[in-house]
């Protein structure tokens, strides 16, 4: 169980939004034998209590444009705190990065980029990421084929 707090509906809730979050509360209520009124108030207490951060509509990368999806892993030249927010406060403004994690190991910080093609990733690399405040080096791995990519998390 993710949280003490959690019983097996609300787990179920997570579960079914999880898997489509567009689902109608009556849908939800049916499969697991509440109410509508039960599921809205477990709904909206999920969504309060921060369980739900928000809902959203999963693209084909492909058909948005951005057919390149990129890893790149990125070294820090000084690590100091001051240089690390540095980096984070410019990297969160780059349309092109979809995520950006700091790590343990060997780099510092690893980046999920979707672009175009590789001339659009030229540019992104040339003109913006190699501008990033306190970057020492950076290394790229270009996804060729996806076999498994989920966004919800097994509970319960």
């Amino acid at each position: 169980m993710i949280n003490n707090t959690l019983d097996k509906t609300d787990l179920g809730i997570l579960n079914i939004l999880q898997r489509d979050s567009r689902t109608f509360y009556k849908d939800i209520a049916l499969e697991l034998h509440k109410s509508v009124t039960a599921i809205h108030t477990r709904v909206r207490r999920l969504e309060e209590e921060g369980y739900i951060k928000h809902y959203t509509v999963i693209l084909d990368h492909k058909k948005a444009g951005r057919g390149l999806i990129a890893y790149t892993q990125v070294w820090i030249e000084k690590h100091s705190q001051e240089s690390m927010k540095a980096f984070q406060a410019e990297v969160v403004k780059l349309r092109e990065v979809m995520e950006c994690s700091q790590m343990t190991g060997a780099f510092d910080f690893l980046l999920r980029i979707a672009i175009r093609d590789m001339d659009e990733y030229n540019v992104l690399y040339n003109e913006k990421l190699l501008k990033l405040p306190c970057v020492d080096n950076m290394q790229s791995f270009f996804v060729m084929s996806t076999t498994k990519n989920e966004t919800a998390y097994v509970l319960g």
